[in-house]
């Protein structure tokens, strides 16, 4: 058997041995992390959270469709009133309708002599 000498002031230490992993008969490899299960929990973890995450803009876009409906309705009601307000306008605008207008107003046409009559009470 040999000696080393060794340096004065250094010691050397053991190297440390690792715990060895406790054998399960009934789980083969049980002290150990199983990358692949792992890898699995996590990926449907994630497809769970993706999931998740579509949940609120579904939401928003059918509240969306639905009042956009409403909307539609609304606008065609309102169309069909305008319709019948510009019927209307072009109807007043017509000369017959001016004439009968104005002579309500007390208007006259050029050329024609006015009279007015005091004292008659209705």
């Amino acid at each position: 058997m040999s000696v080393r000498a060794q340096p004065s002031g250094s010691r050397t230490r053991p190297a440390r041995r690792r715990p060895a992993a406790r054998k399960n008969p009934d789980r083969p490899g049980s002290g150990r992390i199983q990358w692949d299960r792992l890898g699995r929990v996590l990926l449907v973890l994630l497809v769970f959270g993706l999931l998740a995450s579509y949940v609120s803009p579904l939401i928003n876009l059918a509240r969306t469709y639905r009042s956009a409906g409403a909307t539609k309705v609304e606008l065609h009601r309102v169309q069909a009133v305008n319709d019948q307000l510009e019927r209307r306008v072009k109807h007043v605008k017509g000369d017959s309708v001016l004439r009968r207008e104005a002579r309500r107003q007390g208007m006259i046409v050029p050329g024609e002599q006015a009279y007015v009559v005091n004292g008659i009470k209705p």
